[in-house]
């Protein structure tokens, strides 16, 4: 049958907080600056093969888009 523990559950070792935060840290940031990145990169090719922007035109979107992106993200 199950045996029934009365004390701690855990036996491993003690959890380092500040490293669980600087990495949710790491992947929000990640999440938010490549959805970024995908978002303009979107964009910016719905404007090259949709428009007659070009090539030169949307990737000059493409760079503003990102920069404007960071700034609205920080």
């Amino acid at each position: 049958m199950a045996e029934h523990q009365s004390g701690p559950v855990e036996t491993g070792a003690p959890m380092d907080y500040s490293e669980h935060e600087k990495t949710y840290t790491l992947f929000i940031n990640a999440t938010k600056y490549g959805t970024l990145f995908c978002v303009a990169l979107l964009i910016a090719m719905a404007a090259a093969f949709f428009t007659t922007m070009g090539f030169f035109s949307s990737f000059v979107l493409f760079i503003l888009l990102n920069v404007a992106g960071y700034f609205m993200l920080r």
